[in-house]
């Protein structure tokens, strides 16, 4: 059975930790921004979504048409039935952010492309699950339909970092059943952008910090 895919956010975005007890709310945002490679344009959706939070615009995000999907390796810790480096959308930052490892997120606009975590002691506790999507800067991504492997996709999401660590937003099933949606997880200081895309539902916490 194919498997929902979902963007998430339990290995998502968030912003500093001052803002995660503000409320958020969603807004429509428009076209796709200026700056994407014309071989983007195809692909792109006519709106996207726009998430405010109490200093105005966080981000805004627009997923892709429609995301193809690929058979996994069966593991009960991978939610989506996905491809290794398939471009999920693009995101863009109005203003400074932080995922929720608390990495500075430049303004700018970011390709999303799905990977898996390693099955290693370094990732473990880090979420249950293992699907995340990592963010790279529009100029160092410039083929939608490229597929990068783990390690040159980790190697384009340094750029977008500046640091070891690849900058990476969780994916993970939405909860709920109204689309599009944003939603606070709990009592947590995530926010879950919940959207479907055809029979596609996908959940990305875009702000948030891991609670340790």
């Amino acid at each position: 059975m194919t498997k929902h895919l979902v963007l998430l956010s339990a290995a998502a975005l968030g912003f500093a930790a001052s803002l995660c007890a503000q409320d958020y709310k969603l807004e429509p945002a428009g076209p796709a921004p200026a700056g994407l490679p014309a071989a983007y344009a195809p692909l792109m959706p006519a709106s996207g979504h726009r998430i405010a939070g109490p200093n105005g615009a966080a981000c805004e995000i627009w997923f892709r048409k429609s995301i193809p999907t690929a058979v996994q390796p069966a593991d009960t810790n991978i939610v989506f039935d996905i491809a290794q480096g398939t471009l999920l959308g693009v995101i863009r930052y109005t203003a400074k952010g932080e995922d929720r490892r608390g990495q500075l997120i430049n303004p700018g606009l970011y390709t999303l492309r799905y990977s898996n975590d390693p099955v290693d002691g370094a990732h473990q506790g880090v979420a249950p699950q293992r699907d995340f999507a990592l963010l790279t800067p529009v100029a160092d991504d410039p083929d939608p339909g490229a597929m990068p492997g783990f390690a040159a996709l980790v190697q384009m999401s340094r750029k977008a970092s500046g640091s070891p660590h690849p900058m990476v937003l969780s994916l993970e099933s939405p909860n709920g059943s109204t689309f599009p949606a944003l939603v606070k997880e709990g009592d947590t200081p995530d926010w879950v952008l919940c959207v479907q895309i055809g029979d596609v539902k996908l959940a990305i916490i875009l702000v948030g910090k891991v609670q340790m």
